[in-house]
């Protein structure tokens, strides 16, 4: 910790000197693309995709793979989080799509995992969502995108600013009502679809003096497209503004989220060939409350200099009950008992709070004004797991057991960080960025992981991780034109040892002392940017290396035991590619026609290294990771009228390390074959505040599957929807 605050301070000194000896010189001989008010990125833009300015707020984003999506602008189901839809324009997007509700939201890119979305350091308004971002980094909760401006997507070197991830940063920004100039507005969003689908957001917001605020309430339900899929949601938001000075704002926002839905379950591949609507499990239950408080002071210290500080919690419930054995095994009424079979309950809680303070602020070197961003970050987090208690023998959601719970754990994570990084404007065209993170983690667990056949407790592994280290990395920029630039970066990254990796049962698994976090780097090379108001693309390459993966292997001996160890890397490498042409603005005149083509594409080669431990899986190829991933489209529009066509086509994967190609009979593993998803989507604005939107989604009705699961929510190959249609009506007042 000393290291990363001995940094943190010299740099800030050096850059103050420098600032004090050029406090009388002339303004910038260039002008930083840069946005002090997080809030109004994309606003007045017609395109749902931007690239992030180099600076937003607090934070930089000179020489980072990045993209910027305006959900208001975005031609698609945003309803149901339909990510397919919504992400279409950024290359490379792997979204699992086993959760037609989108309460699940499943996304990665490189060859990484799309499990919860467990691979990105996924936020909401700039700060932590995710269970645990160290020890158990699943997103169970995800905003509704009704209720989202914007979402931030950062590759590679976002390492630095944010900690844990290989894949990078997804940030949703909620809607805080700052664009509002009256004192009270009243927004409205109506829709119903297929399946029973029913979904009301309702909102209010406005400004008067030195305040303002907005909130809103949103309530979907629906029986889903499978059987046993019914669902509802229902979250509330609120966010209030004080604005002291001109320079000096605190804001004070809670969102509450409760999610309850039906787990159909999986099914085998012969199954989703007879009928993919059908479920054989009907007592499955899927139950999460989630509450994120965050309070956030903005202080504007000068004109050269911001400071942003977030105080931020999370307090989620995830519950679960239900039949849990193979798709093979039936969840009928016992012949004897004349009842179902008991079903499994797993309860979690999660408690986690955090802190972050960033400054960010100009200072000269020669003639040339450079940019210093740097931070801490403190958090503490509690998981308290209850697992495998009995449950009852009934169909409805119930969480009440008989007895206690075999496994009772405590999983806990400390973090401290200090983080920088620098823009150098080496010339008016050439920028350099390096950045360095200093991190101090410490994960620990303990409490009752089973009995044994005599009824003994087996108590868990005593077992408590702290380490420390440094990550770096450096970006660079070079401005070919006004509108492109050459861009590139290569930056060290981390996983750490995850909660599952401290639960290693003492009778069969032994965890490595020597158990070490999954290490690498991340490097892209690119080139993006605008041609006049008609054309605009990112195509770039990239190499991941994924150092010491935590797995499991078998140890010979007497006996011989599961050891939870590092056991290889991988290396994921290839091309993400994006590009948008607007034919009538290049070649026409006409003020009320538009016509936009987009595709996007990402080719990934990700293998497993020669040095894997398990034999099994040297030179294989890495789960989840399809190899090709295209998405395009076309958008017609006249006047308020827009109709969008849009293809997704994603290439066969493996669903296990060991590449096996035939299904299993339970269908938890095999090869998930290929498919094309046609989507359309039409809107029509009747005024600014009346606006009508349609869409089909899978307009072709193909047959699909984007996932096996072993567990929830299988086990087995996990069916995605079939064709679908929405209407939604909505006003601003």
């Amino acid at each position: 910790m000393r290291k990363g605050w001995i940094i943190l301070s010299l740099v800030i000194l050096i850059v103050n000197i420098a600032q004090a000896q050029n406090s009388k010189k002339e303004k910038d001989t260039i002008q930083a693309k840069n946005l002090p008010d997080v809030t109004v990125v994309g606003r007045n833009s017609k395109s749902d995709y931007q690239q992030m300015p180099e600076i937003v707020g607090t934070n930089i984003y000179a020489g980072k793979k990045n993209a910027l999506i305006v959900l208001d602008n975005v031609q698609g189901n945003v309803v149901t989080n339909n990510m397919r839809q919504v992400l279409a324009k950024v290359p490379g997007i792997h979204i699992w799509e086993s959760d037609p509700s989108g309460i699940q939201i499943g996304i990665a890119a490189r060859g990484l995992s799309p499990n919860r979305s467990w691979e990105f350091n996924v936020r909401q308004n700039g700060y932590d969502i995710a269970a645990d971002p160290f020890g158990y980094p699943e997103a169970y909760y995800n905003p509704q995108l009704q209720a989202v401006q914007r979402i931030e997507i950062v590759r590679g070197q976002g390492s630095l600013q944010y900690g844990p991830q290989f894949g990078g940063l997804v940030n949703y920004i909620l809607r805080n009502g700052s664009e509002i100039n009256k004192t009270f507005e009243f927004e409205t969003q109506q829709t119903v679809g297929s399946n029973g689908l029913f979904n009301s957001y309702n909102a209010i917001g406005g400004k008067k003096g030195k305040v303002h605020y907005y909130t809103f309430f949103d309530h979907r339900n629906g029986d889903g497209w499978r059987q046993n899929g019914q669902y509802y949601t229902n979250a509330g938001y609120g966010t209030v503004t004080y604005n002291f000075t001109d320079r000096f704002s605190l804001t004070a926002e809670v969102m509450r989220s409760h999610i309850r839905s039906q787990q159909p379950g999986g099914l085998t591949d012969a199954q989703i060939k007879q009928d993919a609507q059908q479920s054989f499990r009907s007592r499955n239950w899927f139950d999460i409350t989630w509450t994120t408080p965050a309070l956030i002071a903005n202080f504007k210290i000068n004109d050269k200099t911001r400071w942003n500080t977030k105080l931020f919690g999370t307090i989620g419930n995830r519950n679960s009950v239900g039949f849990l054995q193979s798709i093979t095994t039936k969840d009928s009424i016992n012949a004897t008992t004349l009842t179902y079979n008991n079903r499994v309950v797993n309860l979690d809680q999660y408690r986690n709070y955090g802190l972050e303070s960033r400054i960010i602020t100009d200072y000269h070197l020669g003639k040339m004004k450079n940019t210093l961003s740097g931070g801490i970050r403190l958090y503490t987090g509690t998981t308290t797991r209850q697992a495998d208690g009995k449950g009852t023998t009934g169909t409805g959601y119930d969480v009440s057991i008989t007895g206690n719970y075999p496994r009772d754990i405590t999983f806990a994570s400390k973090n401290i960080a200090v983080f920088t990084e620098n823009i150098f404007r080496i010339t008016d065209k050439f920028l350099i960025i390096p950045g360095i993170r200093y991190e101090w983690l410490e994960g620990s667990s303990s409490g009752r992981n089973g009995y044994t056949s005599g009824g003994t407790e087996i108590i868990l592994q005593n077992i408590t991780r702290s380490r420390s280290f440094i990550l770096a990395g450096i970006g660079t920029e070079y401005h070919v034109t006004k509108a492109t630039e050459v861009y590139g970066n290569i930056s060290q990254a981390y996983r750490p040892i995850q909660f599952a990796n401290l639960q290693a049962p003492p009778t069969t698994d032994v965890v490595d002392p020597d158990l070490k976090d999954a290490k690498g780097y991340n490097i892209d090379l690119g080139y993006r940017g605008k041609v006049k108001n008609f054309l605009q693309f990112d195509i770039s390459g990239f190499y991941l290396q994924y150092d010491n993966r935590v797995g499991t292997v078998t140890v010979s001996g007497t006996p011989s035991y599961r050891l939870i160890t590092n056991v290889g890397s991988s290396t994921s490498k290839g091309f993400e590619g994006y590009a948008e042409f607007n034919p009538i603005r290049a070649f026409g005149k006409s003020k009320h026609a538009d016509l936009i083509i987009f595709g996007s594409y990402g080719y990934t080669d990700a293998k497993y290294s020669g040095d894997h431990k398990d034999a099994n899986t040297k030179g294989k190829k890495v789960e989840n990771a399809p190899a090709n991933i295209f998405r395009g489209g076309i958008t017609a529009g006249y006047k308020g009228f827009l109709l969008t066509a849009q293809i997704s086509t994603v290439g066969e994967t493996f669903s296990d390390a060991n590449n096996t190609v035939t299904a299993s009979s339970n269908g938890n593993t095999g090869l998930i074959p290929s498919y094309t998803v046609t989507d359309l989507t039409a809107t029509y604005k009747f005024t600014k505040g009346i606006n009508l939107k349609a869409g089909m989604n899978n307009l072709f009705d193909e047959r699909y599957f984007t996932r096996r699961a072993g567990g929830y929510p299988g086990p087995g190959a996990l069916p995605a929807d079939g064709r679908t249609f929405f209407i939604s009506v909505g006003a601003k007042f």
